[in-house]
Order: C-alpha cells, then sequence, then structure tokens
C-alpha cells in the first residue's frame, strides 16, 4: 500500500514553473469561518506581498495573460473557502477511550455488580455495538490500528513490543491529522496513542499510570528488592519523612518482575484521597476547559483514560458500593485441556501482561482484584459522566458525535489468565458506543443494539463518514455508519484479531475461530458455549454440518490475512 500523501502520488513536483499559482495558502488558521469576501481580500493581500507590482518583466511578458491568472488564482481561493465553511458547520468528535475496560459495563451485562450509570446512559442515546473486537488484545498494537485506519500486519506494530507507530511509518496520516487537514480543531488528553506521541495540535497529558504516586515514588529501594519475588514483598513510599503507603497492597509476589527495581503494577486497592489526586480526574478538568471555550471551528478531542488499567488503585469512595460477597467470573476447572500445548503454556498460563492465576488463588486475591476492578471502573465511569454533563452544559450538545471505546478486553481468571494478550473473547471484546449528532434527527437508530462482529478499526472510517471528511488513503476497516442507520444491516460482518505475527482470531455473528503460529486451532459455538470452554476442533469433538460452512469461511478470512 501506497502511505505517501496524494500529492506526493501524482507526480508533480514540488515546484511548478509558473510563479504565482505554484504557492499553497492554508487558510484553516483562523479559528472560525470568515465571511467568503473576507476570505477574497486576505487572498489578495497575501498575493500583493508575495508577488510585489514591480516583478521583473522577465516574469510578466503578457499583462493580460497574468491578469486572468491572477483572477483564476483568486476564484480558487474563493472556492476553496467555501470548502472551509462548509467543514466549519460540520460536527464536533468527542473520542473518549478508556484503557483494559472489558465488557463489565451494565449495558453489556458482563458482570452482575458492575456499577456505570453513566456509560450506560450514553448507550441509551446512540448505538451500542455488542460484539464489538481489537485488532490486537495489547495497547500499543490496539490503538496503532485505531488512529492509522491500518492492521498490524500493514503497520508493523504487533504487540506492545514494536516500534511505535510513527517510528515506523513516517507517511501514514493519523485520524487527528486528517481532522485538522478538514478545518477541525483538534485537542487530546491523556492515554491516547501508545508510548505518549503527540498527534493533536493541543494536549494535555498528566501523569496517570501509578496514581496517585508519581513513576519514581514506586520503585523499590535497593535494599527492598531483594523482597520483591518472596511472598514478603514490600516497598516503602516515603512522604514527608514517613510511611505514606506500604507497596504492593495486596502482598503478592512480583511474577513478571521480580529482580527488577520498578514498581510492582499487578496491585489493587483503596487510598483514602481526594478524586483531584487522580491522573484521569485532571484529564476530565482539561477536557471541561476546552468544552467550556467554545471554539468557532468543530472541534476533535481525544479523552484517554487509564483505568481500570493495573494497578487497580481508585479513591476509597468508588469501593464503598462492592464491599460485600464479590462474584467471580464463571471458569471450568479443565477448561485448558483441550488446548494446545501452545494456546495453554504461552496464551494462557505465562504471566505477559499482569500476573500469574496460581498466584492470585494462593494468596486468597481473587475477590479482592475483582473487587478493585469493579471500583476502578465505577471510578471512570464517574469522569465519563462528569464529561457528558459538560457537553451537555454546552453549545456543542446537538452537533457532536461521541463514540466510547476500550483498546481490548481483560482477563480477571478466565482461562486461568490475568491481563489481555490472547485470542478468546475476553481479551479481544471491547465496549463500542457511537453517538450520532442529535442534529441529525431520525437518520439513525438511536438507543438500539447491534450485535453485528465489528471492529474497532472500523472507527477512522466511520467518523470520517459521519462528518464528511475524505480519507488520506484505502482504509482496512469498514464504517459502521449503515449499521447506525439499521442494525440488522450488513449479516456479512466478521471481526479479525491480530496476536501477534502469525496467530490470528476470527469472530463472527455466533463462533469465534483462532489459530496459532505454530498450525494448531480452536473454534467456538457461542450459541451454545458464550465462554469458550468447549472447542470444537479438540479430538473427540465434533463440529456439526452448519458450523462447518461457518469454520470455512473463519479459515478463509484467517488465510487471507496470513498471506
Amino acid at each position: 500500500m501506497d502511505l505517501r500523501p496524494e500529492s506526493s502520488k501524482s507526480g508533480i513536483a514540488p515546484k511548478q514553473v509558473l510563479p504565482i499559482t505554484h504557492q499553497k495558502y492554508n487558510l484553516r488558521g483562523v479559528d472560525g469561518p470568515l465571511p467568503a469576501i473576507s476570505l477574497v481580500v486576505a487572498a489578495v493581500d497575501t498575493l500583493r506581498q508575495k508577488f510585489p507590482v514591480n516583478l521583473k518583466p522577465t516574469l510578466i511578458r503578457n499583462p493580460l495573460r497574468d491578469s486572468m491568472v491572477l483572477r483564476l488564482f483568486v476564484l480558487c481561493l474563493f472556492l476553496f473557502s467555501l470548502g472551509s465553511l462548509s467543514a466549519a458547520e460540520g460536527p464536533n468528535v468527542i473520542s473518549i477511550s478508556i484503557d483494559d475496560l472489558n465488557d463489565w459495563i451494565g449495558c453489556l451485562e458482563g458482570h452482575p455488580q458492575s456499577l456505570t450509570p453513566n456509560i450506560d446512559r450514553l448507550a441509551k442515546r446512540g448505538v451500542l455495538f455488542t460484539n464489538a473486537h481489537c485488532s490486537s488484545p495489547a495497547c500499543n498494537p490496539s490503538r496503532a490500528a485505531v488512529f492509522s485506519g491500518l492492521r498490524p500486519d500493514k503497520t508493523g506494530v504487533w504487540s506492545n513490543d514494536s516500534k511505535r507507530l510513527k517510528a515506523q511509518n513516517e507517511n501514514i496520516e493519523l485520524l487527528p491529522a486528517t481532522f485538522a487537514k478538514a478545518g477541525y480543531k483538534t485537542l487530546g488528553t491523556g492515554k491516547l496513542l501508545h508510548g505518549g506521541a503527540k498527534i493533536f495540535d493541543k494536549g494535555f497529558y498528566p501523569h496517570q499510570r501509578w496514581s496517585p504516586f508519581g513513576r519514581k515514588e514506586v520503585d523499590y529501594a535497593p535494599d527492598e528488592l531483594a523482597s520483591k519475588g518472596t511472598d514478603s514483598p514490600k516497598h516503602e513510599v516515603i512522604r514527608n519523612g514517613s510511611v505514606f503507603a506500604t507497596l504492593p497492597l495486596n502482598g503478592m509476589k512480583s511474577d513478571r518482575t521480580p529482580d527488577h527495581k520498578k514498581g510492582e503494577s499487578f496491585d489493587w486497592g483503596p487510598f483514602d484521597i481526594s478524586d483531584d489526586e487522580m491522573g484521569d480526574t485532571k484529564i476530565t478538568d482539561w477536557a471541561i476547559e476546552q468544552i467550556k471555550t467554545n471554539s468557532k471551528r468543530p472541534i476533535m478531542m481525544g479523552v484517554g483514560y487509564y483505568r481500570p488499567h493495573i494497578p487497580l488503585y481508585a479513591p476509597k469512595k468508588y469501593f464503598k458500593p462492592f464491599e460485600g460477597r464479590i462474584e467471580l467470573p464463571p471458569t471450568l476447572a479443565d477448561d485448558l485441556d483441550d488446548l494446545s500445548s501452545v494456546a495453554r503454556e504461552k496464551w494462557a498460563l505465562e504471566a505477559i501482561t499482569a500476573g500469574s492465576h496460581a498466584t492470585v488463588v494462593e494468596a486468597g486475591e481473587w475477590q479482592n482484584a475483582v473487587r478493585a476492578y469493579l471500583a476502578c471502573v465505577h471510578y471512570v465511569d464517574h469522569e465519563v459522566g462528569r464529561l457528558l454533563d459538560a457537553i451537555d452544559a454546552s453549545d456543542m450538545r446537538d452537533n457532536t458525535v461521541i463514540v466510547l471505546w476500550s483498546d481490548h478486553g481483560w482477563h480477571l481468571g478466565e482461562k486461568q489468565h490475568w491481563g489481555k494478550w490472547n485470542g478468546w473473547e475476553r481479551s479481544t471484546r471491547v465496549p463500542l458506543i457511537v453517538v450520532p449528532p442529535v442534529s441529525a434527527g431520525k437518520e439513525y437508530r438511536v438507543g438500539t443494539r447491534c450485535d453485528r462482529p465489528v471492529n474497532l478499526i472500523d472507527l477512522y472510517p466511520t467518523l470520517t463518514e459521519l462528518c464528511e471528511v475524505k480519507p488520506p488513503y484505502e482504509l482496512d476497516g469498514r464504517s459502521l455508519v449503515p449499521l447506525l442507520a439499521n442494525p440488522k444491516a450488513e449479516p456479512d460482518r466478521s471481526s479479525l484479531t491480530i496476536f501477534d505475527k502469525g496467530n490470528v482470531s476470527v469472530r463472527l455473528q455466533q463462533c469465534r475461530y483462532i489459530r496459532y503460529s505454530d498450525g494448531s486451532e480452536e473454534f467456538y459455538d457461542h450459541a451454545t458455549d458464550p465462554n469458550e470452554w468447549q472447542n470444537l476442533l479438540a479430538d473427540g469433538s465434533a463440529v456439526g454440518e452448519e458450523e462447518m460452512a461457518e469454520l470455512k469461511r473463519c479459515r478463509e478470512i484467517a488465510n487471507e490475512s496470513l498471506k
């Protein structure tokens, strides 16, 4: 795929022969639409400055021709100004991303004790996609796909260990840049593209990960490090000469980095602090300030929340609703018996992105971990509510597209796994809500649910179509706009998730297919097995005639993606 700008593809040299018409003028710097005549006057003034009347005679041999060129140039600028005015009247875009959020929200009924009234009310204003999945179940590749509109095999961003998106692909045009070219003011705050890349015109990026601590506060001192991998780890956070906290709160040994001084993020628990001490609260504050500014141009703003990413820390008050007995996620003791060795040992049991299930169970922390996850989800839901209230109280209310999504799911003991980074439903499935502008009227079926399999890579073409913005190149995703109008449309939809080279997971309406780099396979019928406990391709299992047709289609999709 040629990702060069259109001007580079055309073969036109950077500089033209004519001394006037090769110049480019960017009039989008004005914060708001000017009358068309003012734009023409501004163009003429600019032209006078660039090309004074006393040009050398050798450059203008024919006054009549030059007059015609000048008039044509001004006419082009006038037509360009009409396009700018149209963009300035387009809908605003607010993209809300929530890190590591699985389906444990009220409207998706992923956990009976989840408490998310604000996300739930947002779902009622738009279309809730109940079968949405990520392009890759890790932060770096998932977010790279969302912002580039391209799959990991196109960008080279396969995992969290891959080089960052722009470091590998200088000519890729990210979503905010596409909207900026169309006249939008782009704003961003919090965790957006993995690695902290500044991809918006204006941004605010406070520390979020270790809230309420700073990065250095959680590092183990040399005399503490020996305890990190033991059953009695101990790191003291010192503030004002006294111990503020002793970490980890759960008292568990480190499975991933027992010999490294960096803090152990596989931890959870409450802190008696105010919301203001959390990074996610700070980004909401900043986003609300931008909304109150009342920009004359349409805005595109990304708001990236960090919780419920580990460590699962939150203010104490968000733990209170979950003080009683916590319901654990459904599991099966012999769930891994019908998997290949690579699926079982590498993708299920290895503590790649969080910690070991065995360690959690031995420490008696399973309920506390689930409690902390629910509390962190409850906390971030509160922040989403503050943001929605600010939008509703502003002039943006009726002319704003709102999308809410998570970069991937998260296991809390299912398949004896914690974290993400595999091809099962718990890792790939994400919340996805798309709210069209109120001004669109009855064009879209708001307040409905869509169970078609869709993918986060569909967001780029969806937003450009809703806002009538031209995409920079052929995108891998497929616009969701037809499903906003009719949630039962496009029954041929499928979702592809790639987790490192050679590993793919395909989701259809009622089934899932996984193929690993060693060639081993899994196939699940979600109509009868929503927890993916029975691999129909395991020895002794049988695939029915109806399922066989779906299996064949899944294999074709997988084969095509692996070419």
